[in-house]
């Protein structure tokens, strides 16, 4: 794929994605449906990958900007459920599917039946936390899934290594598999705990937003090359390193976060949307090199594999979600209330996704100086794998979620519990910026002082004003119209500056400071409504 070709995948599966969302249609499902098509228009080249830098490119920055928005707190406070699917269940998952491949397809080698059931195994639940945090999901059903897609890309990765040493002819046992697993998954831990000293270090004594956001897009490519170059879990380092970052975020300036935050989700966005088209693009390719297993077949194949991933996670996670309450008298007190529906919504939450395909592709041409054993079969099933997943579960959760009824989050609860720490907040700045304005050093003209205190009291005042009565002219709570004529407010100041720029009485590099302060202040303003 030459410079060209890359840069025209990346601008057509970004504008797909970006049209995706004034549909109803899931963005991954129309990338590979316009991949496909386009896979058959002449003068589109063979998109092909070089299976050695999949996962070093394209892995790192997906797990590190979820691990950066996830909460180490809540994680830890759920280790249990999260690491009974993020670990137990992909290692079940694994080792199931690859027996059912291995029982379903003639002359399939286990070793490389267990590669696919490695592919398969890890869930990815972007789409699936967006899906409950969207429809309101109680808040311990999105952290676990959160949770889950954070740890499960680095146990599918680990034994996907194992099972694929097994089938190349290195020559492992299960004894010496278990004991790589465990290596790879302690040293992954291990070399993100050392790293993440420096690189925080570095992020708060930098002093550019420039500096510290191009040290952030380092930051999961090196974890990962160093966790890989000692043999240990690249995946967790990242992981554990993005974890630690995000939990100290508050420590680097305004400037470095809002560019942080920005320059990621274009990051993901990008990759997302890159590999999803690749799938529509190289479908045809993969299934022109089946060899000896014919359409048909192949389809047969694809339908059990997918319905039985299905299933596994559902007897995986009904006895993981019971027994341990049914054993432990302290888990039933700590956890109370757990019914049917709360498993039932995480075990059809198993979406596949990015993770499984960026595995799949890094899967080698050949093997100890031969094709590797049905390398197209696996990258066949992989692929409608995630295409039924994305189809069937993505497309149905939201009404099941709906049909079951969960008890949702307490929207008006949370908002009086976000108010109470921001009068507390803002008490202590106030207190603070008294005692600076009686230090004669600080003096102020009255004016600017008042408008600090007004600052502060419209910090306090806003989360409140959300709780407030809606006004039936206008269907906007007072907090509502208060952004709302913000923005109309900045918008004529952003006209004139433009306006004075273009009759020359003031210059571009002026009108930029100008405009800069201006979508500082709206960014707070609009804080809330785009979060």
């Amino acid at each position: 794929m030459d410079a060209l070709h890359l840069v025209g995948l990346v601008a057509a599966s970004a504008a797909v994605a970006g049209f995706a969302r004034r549909t109803p249609v899931p963005a991954p499902l129309l990338l590979v449906a316009v991949g496909l098509v386009a896979s058959y228009v002449p003068g589109v080249p063979d998109y092909t990958l070089d299976p050695h830098i999949v996962l070093p490119l394209i892995l790192p920055p997906l797990l590190y900007t979820a691990a950066v928005d996830s909460s180490y707190l809540d994680l830890r406070a759920n280790i249990r459920p999260v690491a009974l699917l993020s670990v137990g269940y992909v290692l079940f998952a694994t080792v199931a599917v690859g027996w059912l491949a291995y029982a379903l397809v003639p002359d399939l080698p286990l070793t490389a039946a267990l590669v696919l059931g490695a592919v398969v195994a890890p869930p990815d639940a972007v789409a699936a936390t967006a899906i409950a945090r969207k429809l309101g999901l109680p808040h311990r059903i999105t952290t676990i899934l959160q949770g889950e897609s954070l740890v499960n890309d680095a146990t599918a990765i680990t034994a996907y290594k194992v099972a694929l040493a097994a089938a190349v002819g290195e020559g492992i046992g299960w004894a010496g598999g278990l004991e790589e697993f465990a290596l790879a998954a302690v040293g992954g831990i291990v070399v993100g705990l050392i790293l993440q000293v420096p690189i925080h270090w570095l992020r708060t004594h930098l002093r550019e937003a420039l500096l510290q956001n191009t040290l952030s897009l380092l930051v999961p490519f090196v974890a990962y090359a160093a966790a890989e170059q000692v043999g240990a879990s690249g995946v967790l380092a990242v992981v554990v390193v993005g974890l630690f970052l995000g939990h100290h975020a508050w420590r680097v300036d305004f400037a470095t976060r809002l560019q942080e935050e920005a320059v990621w989700k274009m990051v993901a966005f990008v990759l997302e949307s890159a590999v999803f088209a690749l799938i529509g693009l190289q479908l045809p390719y993969v299934v022109r090199g089946l060899g000896p297993f014919g359409i048909a077949e192949s389809i047969g194949y694809a339908v059990g594999v997918f319905v039985f991933v299905v299933v596994v996670r559902f007897v995986w996670v009904f006895p993981a979600t019971f027994l341990p309450r049914r054993l432990s008298a302290r888990i039933r007190e700590r956890e109370p209330g757990v019914d049917w529906r709360a498993p039932v919504i995480v075990g059809w939450a198993g979406m596949r996704g990015v993770v499984s395909l960026a595995i799949a592709f890094s899967i080698p041409v050949a093997a100890a100086g031969a094709p590797f054993p049905a390398r197209n079969l696996i990258l066949f099933l992989t692929f409608t794998t995630v295409i039924g997943t994305l189809v069937v579960q993505g497309l149905t959760l939201p009404p099941l979620i709906r049909i079951l009824k969960l008890p949702g989050r307490d929207r008006t609860q949370e908002t009086l519990v976000e108010a109470q720490a921001q009068s507390e907040a803002s008490q202590a700045a106030e207190e603070r910026l008294e005692a600076l304005l009686a230090d004669e050093h600080n003096a102020l003209p009255k004016p600017l002082a008042d408008r600090l205190r007004a600052v502060m009291e419209r910090r306090r005042n806003s989360v409140w004003e959300r709780l407030g009565a809606v006004d039936e002219r206008t269907g906007e709570t007072v907090d509502d119209t208060y952004r709302r004529l913000a923005r109309e407010t900045i918008d004529a100041e952003r006209e004139v500056f433009v306006r004075l720029r273009d009759a020359r009485r003031i210059d571009d590099e002026m009108m930029r400071t100008l405009l800069r302060r201006l979508d500082l202040e709206e960014a707070a303003a609009y804080r809330e409504e785009a979060g």
